[in-house]
């Protein structure tokens, strides 16, 4: 599990593919030297599993599915990237609760300056607009960015001057794509109520052990 709050901008130094995925290796900027193998590392957002691991970079597999689900697959020699470490038990969580694991792809609508923050708009599938709301968190390329405004295919999110120096998201522009992860809690409750739609809301607390 991750915070979205960015370490590093990391550098694709090599992709190896194999049949529908890739090896990759990346160059992270960070001292991994107290990493092991097997820890989850975020690249854009998604969840990786690190199989080598030296002083200031790993590798890691790209899986089918991954790539599918990612813009991973569009990844070069020389991309940059934003790398996050798993958290843990004593970090604080400064962003919000991010699992790694991508549900869409969006497309950068626009980006422009307001102040001295960065304004972007990002475009996706309105199937997905039950778990945005505004003022809420979104993870965009592995970001935790607050909800600014809301449209119907598309949502606002505001990038402070600090974040903007600090992650490679600023480098893309108009019709390049990212990676969304929508809050896991908003998902978790549209299970439960789904689950129990012909329960009435206090049936439904109490089998949960609220009231």
């Amino acid at each position: 599990m991750f915070t979205g709050l960015i370490e590093s901008v990391g550098r694709v130094k090599g992709i190896r593919p194999f049949e529908k995925g890739f090896d990759i290796d990346i160059e992270s900027g960070i001292d991994l030297r107290g990493d092991a193998l097997g820890d989850s590392i975020a690249v854009d957002g998604v969840c990786l599993t690190a199989t080598k691991i030296s002083a200031g970079s790993f590798t890691a597999t790209a899986s089918a599915e991954t790539v599918s689900r990612s813009t991973l697959g569009s990844l070069r020699s020389g991309s940059k990237v934003n790398i996050e470490r798993a958290m843990t038990l004593n970090s604080r969580l400064g962003g919000h609760l991010v699992l790694g694991h991508v549900d869409t792809v969006g497309t950068i609508a626009n980006i422009d300056t307001l102040g001295e923050s960065i304004r972007l708009k990002v475009n996706y599938d309105r199937a997905f607009s039950r778990y945005i709301i505004e003022k809420g968190s979104i993870c965009v390329d592995g970001i935790s960015l607050t909800v600014n405004r809301l449209f119907p295919e598309a949502f606002e999110v505001n990038i402070i001057p600090y974040t903007a120096q600090t992650v490679s998201l600023t480098l893309k522009g108009p019709g390049d794509r990212v990676n969304l992860e929508f809050d896991v809690i908003g998902k978790y409750v549209e299970r439960l109520l789904n689950k129990d739609v012909n329960t009435n809301l206090e049936d439904l607390l109490k089998k949960q052990g609220f009231i």
